[in-house]
């Protein structure tokens, strides 16, 4: 079976398939807005797309797929942020890029293979290139206070990707917005291209378009600019939360294709919200959770994935700390049963009919299904090999019931997980330079035959 993934433009299951000449797979998601730690509804869909990556890969070829994801780092929330602690923007974001870098590595996220941010003068410039070519076209105007907004009248196909004809909202009448810098608008759903400086935004600013007023782009335009530089003007896939559907990618289209005259992407998918204990999440109802809050409650990184790989991505899937401690059993039985494993041999192609599910639109509960169906025949149903491709697929690793100490962070736990593996896999010489990394950040990690006990180095 080929990879078929939902498209969000068209409604259908389509097969996937690179488009240009190379045959390399080009594969755009949005990735975080860096002034907070990321939270676990953001990682949901990270894990969804890491699953998407890896799928790729298995489909063209790790050369043959292109994955680039990236970083907001310059908005209101980032600015806010950063005025609140009188630190400057560039070491506000650094801090929350580096904890989200270490999130992912503890979840098992594969690094994209390019992680540009807004701010990177190479961006910078080709974000303003695309807005001056959008006003020579008549596709973007300046506002009087020097900030350039796009003209949504002049895109024909705007709302066609969030069925906005449908839903009876029309640009230029229940699109009008009611924010602070509707009077420099030719109409209320135009959106920002280029921001003009406010004295709040302090130092962070820019030349503008044309030798307009210095500024900061708007955010719709820097996926379009870093895609457009790294990937070129049409991607194969483009991804996101289902929340970035409308607004973001509306006009991710519409600026792209009137900059560029070409189709933006010849696929979208979009994964669904994650609730909590039956909600939306929100840090005022309490029911909020970074990576960090629920490894202190004493669950594991991939204890976590495996929870939110539970449902299908395209729909709503609800978190509950059940949720972890079913997924804490599951990994503890595919932990035993590859244990039971011969080294070597063993039928093979046991797990084809779980790969299919995946292939089949990410439908990863038939896909668990179709896995544990496997596990109850025995350990006489599959090889060892064949388990572990699998698993990796998935992104999991079934480590068995570690002794963490209470406050050992997530990457600290994934290093411990990768470690355990590569000595149960007999790779002596990564596991012993796993665990020097881990002891020169603090930490001991103790073997016995089945288990591991990680605490920090006493002094």
């Amino acid at each position: 079976m080929s990879l078929r993934l939902h498209d969000s433009l068209t409604r259908a299951v389509r097969e996937l398939r690179p488009s240009h000449p190379d045959g390399v797979f080009r594969f755009y998601n949005c990735g975080l807005t860096v002034y907070d730690a990321a939270h676990i509804g953001n990682f949901r869909t990270f894990i969804v797309n890491d699953l998407i990556r890896r799928l790729l890969e298995l489909e063209f070829g790790p050369d043959k797929v292109r994955h680039v994801r990236n970083i907001t780092d310059v908005d209101d929330k980032t600015i806010r942020r950063a005025r609140e602690e009188g630190r400057p923007l560039a070491e506000v974001t650094r801090q929350w890029i580096d904890k989200f870098h270490r999130d992912c590595v503890a979840l098992n996220l594969l690094p994209p293979h390019e992680e540009p941010r807004a701010t990177d003068p190479r961006y910078i410039l080709e974000q303003i290139r695309m807005i001056e070519t959008l006003m020579d076209r008549g596709n973007a105007y300046r506002a009087p206070d020097g900030s350039v907004y796009f003209k949504v009248s002049s895109f024909a196909g705007y709302g066609e990707l969030s069925r906005l004809k449908e839903r009876q909202l029309q640009p230029g009448a229940a699109l009008k917005l009611a924010a602070a810098d509707a009077d420099e608008k030719e109409d209320g759903s135009d959106f920002a291209l280029w921001k003009a400086w406010k004295p709040e935004d302090g130092p962070n600013k820019w030349p503008g378009p044309k030798g307009g007023a210095e500024g900061r782009p708007g955010w719709h335009i820097e996926c379009s600019a870093m895609s457009k530089a790294i990937l070129g003007e049409t991607l194969d896939l483009h991804t996101g939360g289902v929340d970035l559907l409308f607004p973001h990618h509306e006009n991710e289209i519409a600026q792209s294709q009137c900059c560029n005259g070409a189709v933006l992407s010849h696929h979208w998918y979009h994964s669904e919200h994650l609730l909590s204990d039956g909600r939306k999440m929100s840090k005022s109802l309490g029911n909020l959770h970074t990576l960090d809050d629920l490894v202190a409650r004493g669950f594991t990184p991939m204890a976590v994935r495996y929870a939110l790989l539970s449902g299908h991505p395209r729909r709503q899937l609800n978190f509950t700390l059940d949720s972890l401690h079913a997924a804490d059993s599951a990994l503890a039985t595919l932990h035993a049963y590859r244990q039971s494993l011969p080294e070597s041999g063993g039928p093979t192609g046991a797990f084809a009919g779980a790969l299919d599910a995946l292939r089949d639109d990410l439908n990863a509960p038939a896909a668990l299904g179709a896995l544990f169906t496997v596990v109850k025949q025995g350990p006489g149903a599959a090889s060892r090999a064949d388990f572990d491709a699998f698993m990796g697929l998935l992104g999991l690793i079934p480590a068995p019931h570690a002794t963490l100490a209470a406050d050992a962070p997530p990457w600290v736990a994934a290093l411990a997980e990768k470690r355990w593996s590569a000595r149960k896999a007999r790779d002596f010489k990564a596991a012993d330079s796993l665990r020097a990394e881990l002891a020169a950040a603090g930490w001991s990690m103790l073997d016995s035959k089945d288990a591991y006990k990680l605490e920090p180095v006493r002094k």
